[in-house]
């Protein structure tokens, strides 16, 4: 059994953080103002008690999907994103790899998107990332701080 030959965690990206921090400075704005000037009442209790029940979902959100895991071992390539969202694929089964850039105009947002020429990306940024084109299936792209030595990784490894 072979061990880990690469491992990275690439964390979600600082327009992402600031979004999410605006977000919560805000509702926490909010509900101050609304205890000062409205006083405890059973109307703004249950406001506010909405309000942040869906910041608490929010928060999860954000925990949930706060980076990427990249490993190569064992002759696979696994990047997990979330709990929910697990890619993995055999190296041999992998046709190419090459840097590429998560962007806009490609996938409309960061997360788990779908590309307009018909790739799955995981993207914690509007940066580099990994194109990897499985035998079968789907283009597969992936945020990455080292997207080079990842596909050095592959290719090494795929040679022997």
């Amino acid at each position: 059994m072979q061990g880990v030959d690469y491992t990275e965690w690439v964390p979600m990206g600082k327009l992402v953080k600031g979004l999410v921090l605006m977000v919560f400075s805000l509702e926490i704005f909010i509900s101050a103002i609304l205890q000062y000037f409205e006083g405890i009442i059973v109307e703004s209790l249950i406001g506010v008690g909405l309000a942040w029940s869906i910041l608490a979902l929010i928060g999860f959100l954000f925990w949930n999907y706060r980076g990427i895991s990249v490993e190569i071992s064992n002759g696979r390539l696994t990047v997990v994103y979330g709990m929910f969202n697990k890619k993995s694929f055999a190296l041999d089964e992998i046709t190419y790899c090459r840097r590429t850039k998560a962007n806009l105009g490609r996938y409309f947002g960061i997360g788990i998107r779908y590309g307009t020429d018909g790739s799955v990306a995981y993207t914690t940024s509007f940066g580099d990332a990994v194109e990897v084109a499985p035998k079968e299936g789907r283009m597969f792209v992936f945020s990455s701080k080292k997207p080079d030595q990842i596909c050095q990784t592959i290719n090494r490894l795929k040679l022997n």
